[in-house]
């Protein structure tokens, strides 16, 4: 098949890398894909690029940008596009339009846990274009249920596919990966090391997690705290970093294009969000081994199964967070267990290969079946 994706930008972001794996795997699977952006290419564009996989912009200007949306329907007359697979919902609601007279089967993505039943200007406008479109999938079954008690589309049109990924590209964690990133981080070497990774955003809720940190520090526990992303909210989150409370062992590395080789060396990933989809985050956190330990938010729960690869904690309870890290901690043998189910789990059940088949399923009968592709 010939697909467009549509996305608004290709920068560094969880629901940008699902597209770009699924962009790669469906390459690979012989597909013929192109991605538009909305607004500028990316600092991911390149990458997809130099494996031959052509990434448009059409410079979307603030407000509704008319020559976007022809600029968009140039692309997709030029590529011959069979299905127009749209991200989010402002990406959607110019491919409509810009599709409107072509031969394509339209299928949307929501990454997050939607928000149809909001009033907002960018939701009405995405209810608009819902007649045009052939199906709507949410990336974990929560929200897909949510959707579905909201009344904010017919069941017949909504289906949840699972992100996926390369689980290929993660080694499990080991003692050799350790002593590497202990020694680049200069950190005495029976440090152990709490990671989390994400946009330093209010839905990520890192100040929870830091307090959380600050009350096992208390505790004369000898661990670190490895901050990976970038973010609007740096500066104040530093700040709370710096406190003397926290002793100089919560770590701020910015934005990594190595995440899969620092998650190795960590010993438990910890994830404090208000507000999750279907996490990339969590996902690659169970490729590498690791015990996890996740607030009960959107699809994390379908994720981490309490007990078993890790623990699950109600949002914004700090103390909750702190016990259950240091439950995690204190248990290494439990630990590594909880690491090697999430594996186990996560090559079972959130490859690539698996989700880009089910897309594959979808494209071919939008509409139709939907409640199979879920299975």
């Amino acid at each position: 098949m010939r697909i467009t994706h549509v996305v608004e930008n290709l920068n560094r972001g969880g629901l940008e890398r699902v597209v770009l794996d699924l962009v790669r795997t469906q390459v690979q699977r012989g597909h013929a894909c192109e991605v538009v952006c909305l607004f500028e290419r990316g600092l991911l564009a390149d990458e997809l690029e130099a494996q031959g996989v052509p990434v448009r912009a059409c410079g979307k200007r603030g407000g509704f940008d008319l020559r976007a949306a022809v600029r968009l329907r140039r692309y997709l007359r030029a590529h011959g596009a069979e299905v127009v697979h749209t991200h989010n919902a402002m990406a959607h609601y110019y491919a409509v339009p810009a599709s409107l007279g072509l031969d394509v089967r339209r299928i949307n993505t929501r990454h997050g846990m939607a928000g149809l039943a909001t009033s907002t200007r960018r939701e009405g406008l995405f209810r608009l274009s819902l007649p045009f479109t052939d199906a709507v999938v949410t990336v974990c079954e929560t929200a897909r249920r949510d959707l579905l008690r909201a009344a904010a589309l017919p069941a017949a049109k909504l289906v949840a596919i699972p992100n996926g990924i390369a689980v290929e590209r993660f080694k499990p964690a080991d003692a050799r990966a350790r002593e590497k990133l202990i020694a680049a981080l200069g950190l005495p070497a029976q440090t152990r090391l709490i990671v989390t990774v994400g946009r330093l955003t209010g839905a990520k809720n890192h100040e929870s997690l830091v307090r959380a940190f600050i009350a096992l520090r208390a505790e004369d526990r000898d661990i670190a705290l490895v901050i990976v992303g970038d973010g609007q909210l740096r500066e104040p989150l530093a700040k709370l970093a710096a406190a003397d409370a926290a002793g100089g062992r919560v770590l701020l590395l910015g934005d990594r294009s190595d995440v899969s080789e620092l998650l190795p060396g960590c010993d438990v990933f910890a994830m404090s969000s208000l507000t999750e989809g279907y996490s990339v985050a969590l996902l690659e956190a169970c490729a590498a081994g690791l015990p996890i330990v996740a607030t009960d938010v959107g699809g994390n729960a379908e994720i981490v199964h309490d007990g078993a690869n890790g623990r699950v904690v109600p949002p914004g309870d700090d103390e909750a967070l702190a016990a259950a890290l240091g439950e995690v901690l204190g248990d290494e043998g439990r630990a590594g267990i909880m690491g090697r189910a999430g594996r186990d789990w996560v090559e079972q059940h959130g490859s690539l290969q698996q989700m880009a088949r089910r897309y594959e399923a979808l494209y071919a009968r939008p509409g139709t079946e939907l409640a199979r592709l879920s299975e």
